[in-house]
């Protein structure tokens, strides 16, 4: 988990593209300036970066699903729950899955554990568009390997961003 620069998912641990399923893996940080605020003497992940996780879980989903032809983007967050603390140092593991597809919408089921505790779950709805940029889907072509997307479900053949000579 790179809160920095929001990156809120460590690793694929498996996607089936069959069953509409993915589990992701986050480990959430030891130390960051947002556990002095959050709070102070008793850190936790804010509810706000859980959501997001989950919203990145189910977006990872949504791509290899759609063959990375468009993109996820969150638009409704429904039945948001948070059912328990998530501590600095803990690996939160996110289970999402699609619960429909069509008219332009997806809409997934998450939840996210610490071991086999229940810590949030949410109801999600995602528009999907094309990509915006042939470049951000070459950045997204690059994320997908860095957190083991897996080569069964990329498209073979992406958009390569286009040079200053053309």
């Amino acid at each position: 988990m790179d809160l920095d620069y929001f990156r809120l998912i460590d690793r694929i641990v498996d996607l089936n593209l069959d069953a509409k399923t993915i589990t992701v893996e986050a480990q959430v940080p030891t130390a960051h300036t947002i556990f002095e605020g959050h709070f102070p003497g008793f850190p936790i992940m804010p509810g706000v970066l859980l959501t997001e996780s989950m919203a990145q879980s189910s977006g990872w989903l949504l791509l290899g699903l759609l063959k990375f032809e468009r993109m996820p983007f969150l638009a409704i967050v429904k039945e948001a729950k948070m059912r328990g603390f998530v501590s600095p140092g803990q690996l939160l593991t996110i289970d999402a899955k699609l619960e429909h597809e069509g008219s332009g919408f997806a809409v997934t089921k998450v939840k996210g554990r610490v071991g086999k505790e229940l810590k949030c779950s949410a109801e999600l709805t995602f528009g999907l568009s094309p990509f915006p940029d042939p470049a951000f889907r070459v950045h997204m072509d690059a994320m997908a390997e860095k957190i083991g997307f897996p080569l069964h479900a990329m498209p073979q053949e992406c958009p390569k961003a286009e040079t200053e000579n053309g």
